[in-house]
């Protein structure tokens, strides 16, 4: 079911087949009592296509996982509109496992949400671990896969939700290099077999250039979108190619522009 969410108004369909995958139109969000709030996001607009992999930057505190949050419809905006096709599914830094469930029953646990019939779940589950490599592990528990599998059994249960947005925290940030450069490869693979939309927060801009079609550069608090860089490359990418570091050094020296914009800022 298709998700609009407003300042002032519970959520509500809209059916246009030539709307974005995500449409967020001047939404800004406040925290903190009258008097000493703090803005996280300012009139922060972007379209997400369908099919799009977007990658947001940012400076820490910029608002990336408030903005996550919000088209999560975890919160609402305090101004402006969310338009989502349909609920997001969601996977963040931490796989957030069931750890006395094993990998197939996390996955059979979100088909149980979708009420899908008892006896479809397991042969599921079987298949959206096959499709993150996860064959041989469905009957371990979380505490008997490493960092990588766990994350891999998130992202088949995050999958089985069969949403077609998909929001992404930082899901690599706590992993090593090449454990990170191998589910780079496997994000790559699932979002071009499934069609899926993604947004995807990092921190780590040549993660960003490296999976995205567009990197989408915030402020510093309050968050806004400052810049766009395209990403034009060919696929497949690596994180160590000339081609990529060209783009995020790009990348990193508006990063570094805002962040001094927004001392000098603070200090005048």
């Amino acid at each position: 079911m298709a998700l609009r969410l407003t300042a002032d108004a519970a959520p509500a369909t809209f059916g246009r087949l030539d709307q974005p995958a995500v449409r967020v139109r001047d939404v800004s969000k406040v925290y903190g009592p009258a008097g000493a709030h703090t803005f996280a996001l300012d009139r922060i607009s972007l379209d997400v296509l369908p099919g799009e992999f977007v990658c947001l930057v940012g400076a820490s505190g910029c608002g990336k996982t408030t903005l996550l949050n919000l088209i999560a419809g975890l919160d609402r905006p305090g101004k402006g509109t969310i338009e989502v096709g349909e609920q997001p599914a969601l996977l963040f830094q931490e796989a957030a496992l069931f750890p006395w469930l094993t990998a197939q029953k996390n996955v059979e646990l979100a088909l149980q949400l979708r009420k899908v019939p008892r006896r479809q779940r397991a042969a599921r589950a079987a298949e959206l671990l096959h499709t993150v490599h996860l064959d041989g592990f469905a009957d371990k528990r979380p505490h008997e896969l490493s960092g990588g599998m766990r994350q891999r059994a998130a992202l088949a249960r995050a999958l089985a939700q069969e949403s077609p947005v998909m929001l992404m925290d930082e899901p690599f940030g706590a992993l090593d290099a090449i454990t990170r450069d191998l589910l780079h490869d496997e994000l790559e693979r699932v979002w071009q077999a499934s069609g899926l939309t993604i947004v995807f927060v990092t921190h780590n801009v040549r993660e960003a250039v490296r999976l995205g079609d567009r990197v989408l550069v915030l402020s510093s608090r309050p968050g806004r979108v400052v810049a766009e860089f395209p990403v034009k490359l060919e696929r497949p990418r690596r994180l160590e190619s000339p081609e990529v570091a060209q783009v995020a050094g790009d990348i990193v020296n508006r990063l570094r522009a805002e962040v001094r914009s927004h001392a000098d800022d603070s200090e005048a």
